[in-house]
C-alpha cells in the first residue's frame, strides 16, 4: 500500500499547477498577446521560465518577474499583461510555501518594482494603475495564505485524529493486558498453591519428583512476579521512567538469568551447554531484555521439539558492540521431527524483536537438529530511526 504524505501531495499539486500554467501561458502568447519582436518573445519566454521555477524558489521568482516587468517598460515591449499574470502566480506560490519575513520581503520587493511600473504610465493613469497593481499584489498573497492555512489546519486535524486513535488503542491494549493478568494470575496462583501443597503431602516421594515440583513452584512464583511488575508498569509508567518494559530485567544480572533459564530446560532432560561472553553483562537494558526473551523462547522450543536426550548449545557473546545469540540442538533421538517455520507465533515474535533493532534473525534445520541465530546491533541505531519516523 502506498503511503501518501503531505510533501508528496504538495509535489503532485505543484506539478499539476506548472503543467496548467505552461499551457495557459503559451496559449496566451500565441492567441491573445502575441509578441511582435524577438526581444518580446525572449522576455516573455524568460519570464515563463522564471515563473515555472517559482514552485521551488518563489521569493526569487517574484522579485525577478517584477523586475522583468520594469525592464520590459524600459525597452518598450508589449508583453506586460502576461508578465503581470506571472507575477501573480509567483506571489501565490510565495504565500503558499513561505511565511513571515520571507513573504513580507517578497511582497515588498514586488511592490517596489510594480510601483516603478505604474510610474512609467501617463500621469492621468498612475492612480488607476496603482489600484490595479495593488489588486495584482494583494489577491494572490491572500489566496496563497488562505490555502496554506487551510492545509495546515487539515494536517493538524489529521494529527489530532491520529493521536486520538493511538490513545484509544493504547487504552484498549492496557485494558486487555490487565484482563489477561487477572485471568492468568488466577490460574497460575492456583497451580503454585497446589504444587506447594503437593510438596508437603508427599515427603517420601522420589527425589526426582520433588525436584520437578520445586522447579514448578519456583517457575510459577517467578511468572506471578513478572505479571505483577508488568501490570504495575501499565498502570503507572512514570514509576519506571521512559522505558517501562525494559526495566523488567537487570542487564547486569543477564548472564545469571540466562544460566537459570538453561538450568530449567536442563531439568527436562536436555543436555544444555552455555557459553556466555563477559560483555553480555554490560548490555543496555533494551538489548538485555531482548536477549533474555529470545533465549527463553529458543530453549523452550528446543525442549518442546528436539528429540529425547538432545544436546543443546547456547552461545551469547558481543562482538564489535553487536550481540550474537545462537541456540543449536542436535535433534536427539528424533532427528526427523522437523519444525516448520511459521508454525505457531514463537518464531514470528522472535523475528519481530530482532527487526525492532534492524538486526538479523534466522531459524531452520541445522544438520540433524535445529538452529536459531539472532544479531542485535546497538539500540541507538533503531532509536534514531524511530525519532526520524516520528518527525516525518
Amino acid at each position: 500500500m502506498t503511503r501518501w504524505t503531505g510533501h508528496v501531495f504538495d509535489d503532485q499539486a505543484a506539478t499539476v499547477r506548472l503543467a496548467g500554467l505552461s499551457v495557459l501561458a503559451l496559449g496566451d502568447l500565441q492567441l491573445l498577446h502575441r509578441p511582435d519582436r524577438p526581444a518580446d518573445w525572449a522576455l516573455a519566454l524568460g519570464g515563463l521560465a522564471v515563473c515555472l521555477a517559482g514552485a521551488r524558489v518563489p521569493l526569487a521568482a517574484a522579485a525577478a518577474l517584477s523586475w522583468l516587468l520594469v525592464a520590459g517598460d524600459a525597452i518598450g515591449t508589449n508583453v506586460g499583461v502576461p508578465l503581470k499574470a506571472m507575477v501573480a502566480v509567483a506571489l501565490f506560490e510565495l504565500a503558499l510555501r513561505g511565511r513571515g519575513r520571507r513573504v513580507a520581503y517578497g511582497a515588498g520587493v514586488s511592490a517596489f518594482f510594480l510601483t516603478l511600473h505604474a510610474m512609467s504610465a501617463p500621469a492621468a493613469e498612475v492612480l488607476p494603475t496603482l489600484y490595479r497593481l495593488s489588486i495584482l499584489l494583494g489577491v494572490p498573497l491572500l489566496v496563497g495564505a488562505y490555502v496554506r492555512l487551510t492545509r495546515e489546519n487539515a494536517r493538524q486535524a489529521r494529527e489530532r485524529a491520529a493521536a486520538g486513535t493511538l490513545a484509544a488503542r493504547t487504552a484498549e491494549r492496557t485494558a486487555i493486558a490487565r484482563e489477561l493478568h487477572d485471568l492468568v494470575a488466577h490460574h497460575v496462583s492456583s497451580m503454585v498453591l497446589r504444587v506447594g501443597v503437593a510438596r508437603h503431602v508427599l515427603p517420601d516421594t522420589d527425589p526426582r519428583i520433588t525436584q520437578v515440583l520445586d522447579d514448578l513452584h519456583a517457575s510459577g512464583g517467578a511468572a506471578l512476579a513478572d505479571l505483577r511488575r508488568l501490570v504495575a508498569v501499565l498502570r503507572d509508567p512514570a514509576r519506571v521512567g521512559d522505558a517501562p518494559f525494559f526495566s523488567l530485567v537487570d542487564q547486569a544480572a543477564l548472564p545469571q538469568a540466562l544460566r537459570e533459564t538453561a538450568a530449567r530446560v536442563r531439568a527436562t532432560g536436555l543436555g544444555v551447554e552455555c557459553e556466555i561472553g563477559p560483555q553480555v553483562a554490560e548490555l543496555d537494558a533494551v538489548r538485555a531484555l531482548t536477549v533474555l526473551r529470545l533465549a527463553q523462547e529458543g530453549l523452550a522450543n528446543a525442549a518442546k521439539h528436539a528429540g529425547e536426550r538432545a544436546g543443546v548449545r547456547m552461545t551469547a557473546r558481543v562482538e564489535e558492540d553487536v550481540v550474537k545469540l545462537e541456540i543449536v540442538d542436535d535433534g536427539g533421538r528424533r532427528p526427523d521431527a522437523r519444525r516448520v517455520p511459521g508454525d505457531g507465533h514463537g518464531l514470528a515474535g522472535m523475528a519481530e524483536r530482532a527487526e525492532l533493532f534492524g538486526g538479523r534473525f534466522e531459524a531452520g534445520p541445522w544438520g540433524r537438529g535445529w538452529r536459531l541465530y539472532a544479531e542485535l546491533p546497538p539500540a541507538t541505531v533503531r532509536r534514531a530511526c524511530t525519532e526520524e519516523e516520528a518527525a516525518a
